[in-house]
């Protein structure tokens, strides 16, 4: 089985995340600042190199002041998608 780094629903994972900090208007930095961690690791989760866990999804998306069910439909949606 592929890891879920790879998969293309995770990419719709990362493409979401990029967009919510884009829409919230902070840089790599900020975010990294807000949740504690270095700027390495907001790279590293939204080039695909890092995955994440749900409670570091949920954490993200409350720094972003971001709400995880659209996102987590988006992932769902490419899910179905992949097995059509």
């Amino acid at each position: 089985m592929t890891r879920s780094v790879f998969l293309a629903s995770y990419s719709v994972l990362t493409e979401c995340l990029i967009q919510a900090r884009t829409e919230a208007r902070l840089t790599q930095w900020d975010l990294a600042y807000a949740l504690e961690r270095p700027q390495s690791f907001v790279s590293k989760v939204e080039n695909g190199e890092r995955r994440i866990d749900l409670i570091e999804f949920l954490q993200i998306t409350t720094a972003l002041n971001a709400e995880p069910e659209p996102i987590i439909r988006a992932v769902l949606a490419s899910l179905a998608i992949n097995k059509a």
